[in-house]
C-alpha cells in the first residue's frame, strides 16, 4: 500500500525543530506578559461569514484562499485564516470589550491554500497581540515598541526594518479609491491580470502589486496622502512624534495599505531581506470599526500578528537560539544489568528534588558500551552511570561530563542530589 503522506504545504515540525519554536514561543510570551496582555484561545473553525464580514468579500483570502466546506448541519464554516476576527468575535461574545480596556495575545495555526514556498505555507502558524478600548495613539506606539523589543531580545533587529503609513477613513478610502480608478482607467490594457481585476472590486490592492510594470503605471497615481482627513493626519502624526520620542527608525511609506479591509488610519508592517519574497515577518495596525461592524458596539481596536514559521527561518539561519535552548536533555543515565528496577525510582526521586532537571533513562537493556553511545548523542552534558557492587547493590554512581572535557565523578547515592543541583541551580 502506498504510504500517506502530508498534505502539500502542511509541515511536520520535528524534535529537532520544536526547541526554536519553544525558545522563540516562551520569549514571546515572557515579553507580553510583561506588557500586561493576557492570553486567549479561540477555534480553527468558525462561521465562514465571520470572515466575509471582517476581511472582505473581494480580497485574495476570502476569494481564493480560504478552506471552506458546508459541515453536516449544513452550516459554512472556514478554517481560520487569521486571527484578529476571532479574537474580536470571541471578546465580544464573552462580554470582555463594551466599555472595556483589553489587552489580549494569542497563538496558533491559520489556514490559506496558497503557492507553497520558503516562509509561506498552507498550515502556517501567528502569534497575536491585540488591544481593545483604547482610541488614542499611545497604544498603537505601545503595540510597536513591543515589536521592536522583542526583535531586540531574539537578536533580530539588524535584520528588520519598520514600514509605517496612514490609510485615513473608510470614507477617506473611497474617495482615494475613486481617484485611482479614474488614473488607472487611462492605463488599464498595461496592468497585470489581477490588477485589471482589482479595478472594480479592490482598487487600493493594486498598490501592493508586485509585477514591475504596473509598479511603474502607479509612480505617477494619486497618492493617499491627498486624501486622509485631518483627525487621521493629527493621529498619525502624534504616533511618529513618539516613536521619534523612543528612538524607534521608520519610513512612512505611501503605498502600505495591508490585505484587509477592516483596517483604518495607522497600518505598520515589519520587513525583512533575509526571506526572499517573503519579507514581511508582522505585520498590522488600527481597525476601530470592526467591533461595529461583527455585531457589537463601537470599540476602538488595534493589533498585529507575527509570522511564527519567518520568525523561526531567521532565528535558525542567524544561529541566535541560544545552545541550552537547543538542548533536550540534562542528565543520560545508563543503567548496569539487574538495576532498571532502582535507576527508574533513583530518577523519579531526582525529579521530585529538581523539577527543572531533565533526565532520561535507557530503557530495552544493552551493554553499557552501547548506552553510553546513546549518551553520547543524546546531547546531555551528563551521563549517570549505575553498576552494582559485588553484592548486587547499588551504593555509589559514576558521573560522568560528556564532550570535549570528559571526566568522571565517583558519588555516594546519598550525596548525589546535592551534585547535581550545584552542576544545574535552575533546575
Amino acid at each position: 500500500m502506498n504510504k500517506i503522506q502530508a498534505i502539500r504545504g502542511m509541515n511536520d515540525i520535528l524534535p529537532t525543530e520544536t526547541p526554536v519554536w519553544q525558545y522563540l514561543e516562551a520569549t514571546v510570551q515572557q515579553l507580553v506578559q510583561s506588557y500586561g496582555y493576557r492570553e486567549i484561545r479561540f477555534p480553527v473553525l468558525e462561521q465562514t461569514q465571520l470572515f466575509k464580514r471582517s476581511i472582505g468579500e473581494v480580497t485574495d483570502i476570502v476569494e481564493k484562499e480560504m478552506y471552506s466546506f458546508d459541515d453536516r448541519n449544513g452550516d459554512n464554516l472556514s478554517l481560520r485564516p487569521e486571527g484578529t476576527a476571532c479574537c474580536v468575535r470571541a471578546a465580544d461574545e464573552h462580554g470582555l470589550l463594551y466599555n472595556q480596556q483589553q489587552r489580549l495575545w494569542y497563538r496558533g495555526p491559520m489556514f490559506r491554500y496558497e503557492r507553497p514556498q520558503k516562509g509561506r505555507y498552507r498550515q502556517f502558524h501567528q502569534i497575536g497581540i491585540e488591544a481593545f478600548g483604547m482610541a488614542g495613539p499611545d497604544i498603537d506606539v505601545e503595540i510597536i515598541l513591543l515589536t521592536a523589543r522583542l526583535w531586540q531580545a531574539l537578536g533580530l533587529a539588524p535584520q528588520v526594518r519598520l514600514e509605517i503609513n496612514n490609510i485615513g477613513t473608510s470614507a477617506d478610502r473611497k474617495r482615494y479609491g475613486d481617484a485611482l480608478i479614474a488614473f488607472l482607467r487611462q492605463h488599464e490594457e498595461a496592468l497585470d491580470g489581477d490588477s485589471r481585476r482589482r479595478l472594480d472590486s479592490n482598487p487600493l490592492r493594486i498598490l501592493d502589486s508586485k509585477v514591475p510594470t504596473t509598479q511603474e503605471i502607479l509612480r505617477d497615481a494619486p497618492t493617499l496622502a491627498d486624501y486622509v482627513s485631518e483627525e487621521t493626519v493629527a493621529h498619525f502624526d502624534a504616533i511618529t512624534g513618539m516613536l521619534d520620542a523612543a528612538g524607534v527608525a521608520y519610513e512612512v511609506n505611501p503605498r502600505l495599505v495591508r490585505g484587509l479591509d477592516y483596517y483604518n488610519n495607522m497600518v505598520f508592517e515589519w520587513i525583512t531581506g533575509s526571506l526572499g519574497a517573503q519579507g514581511t515577518v508582522c505585520a498590522g495596525g488600527r481597525y476601530d470599526g470592526l467591533v461595529e461592524q461583527l455585531g457589537g458596539r463601537s470599540t476602538p481596536g488595534v493589533g498585529c500578528a507575527m509570522g511564527v514559521e519567518r520568525l523561526v527561518l531567521m532565528l535558525q539561519e542567524g544561529g541566535l537560539v541560544p545552545g541550552q535552548s537547543l538542548q533536550a536533555l540534562d542528565l543520560f543515565v545508563a543503567v548496569g544489568d539487574g538495576l532498571m528496577g532502582q535507576a527508574l525510582v533513583l530518577a523519579e526521586q531526582l525529579r521530585a528534588q529538581l523539577p527543572g532537571l531533565r533526565v532520561q533513562c535507557h530503557c530495552g537493556g544493552g551493554k553499557l558500551s552501547n548506552q553510553m553511545k546513546k549518551a553520547f548523542n543524546s546531547g546531555a552534558p551528563y551521563a549517570l552511570v549505575l553498576e552494582a557492587d559485588a553484592a548486587g547493590v547499588l551504593a555509589e554512581v559514576k558521573l560522568r561530563q560528556l564532550g570535549e572535557e570528559a571526566g568522571t565523578e565517583v558519588l555516594p547515592l546519598a550525596e548525589l542530589g546535592a551534585r547535581l543541583q550545584a552542576l544545574f541551580p535552575n533546575a
